[in-house]
């Protein structure tokens, strides 16, 4: 592992409030000498913009890595305290060692990095920006794969989210083993079947 001076990692997570799947963090560190353009809150771009920028920011930052926690552990840990296990995951998985690191939130991960945190972070700073399209655009291409994997359930369109469209499927077709059993559309179907 290469360490430099003053190299910034920004770490952001996605799927949080999410009802099925793991949650996706990512960390980068972007090149400075290599500034990328349109880096904003991955919720406020396209689809297809997000999947444009992601790739330019994986041909171009110094380095970059994605990490998750899985259902089984947010039921076990707590969705808080698993977002900060994907985010340290991201971190320990960089080839280049920041000097420090931004976390969007207000949340520190167990990291050994000195660093801080920035609510708002993913709109504020170019390399949690970097961190956030590429997290929601990985999360995003795992619920085109869940999606194939159990039909019917449209996660293509809600991505796991606990809206309207996800509960009525969810009545309909049962709890998957994707499912987190510890949020309450799902604890409740389980209660009540």
């Amino acid at each position: 592992m290469k360490t430099q001076a003053h190299i910034v990692a920004g770490v952001d997570e996605v799927g949080r409030g999410c009802i099925v799947g793991p949650v996706v963090a990512a960390a980068v560190i972007l090149d400075p000498t290599q500034p990328i353009s349109g880096l904003t809150d991955s919720k406020k771009l396209t689809a297809k913009k997000r999947e444009l920028l992601a790739a330019i920011i994986k041909r171009q930052a110094l380095a970059w890595s994605i990490a998750r926690a899985e259902p089984s552990e947010i039921d076990n840990i707590n969705i808080l305290q698993a977002s900060l296990l994907a985010m340290k995951r991201a971190v320990q998985s960089l080839t280049v060692q920041p000097s420090w690191v931004k976390i969007d939130g207000n949340q520190y991960p167990d990291i050994t990095y000195p660093g801080e945190t920035i609510i708002q972070g993913d709109l504020l700073v170019a390399e949690i920006s970097a961190a956030s399209i590429l997290a929601k655009v990985y999360r995003d291409n795992e619920m085109s794969v869940l999606d194939a994997l159990y039909p019917g359930y449209e996660f293509v369109k809600h991505k796991g989210y606990p809206t309207k469209l996800h509960k009525e499927r969810l009545i309909a077709l049962g709890v998957t083993e994707q499912h987190r059993r510890s949020f309450s559309p799902v604890k409740q179907l389980l209660i009540n079947s």
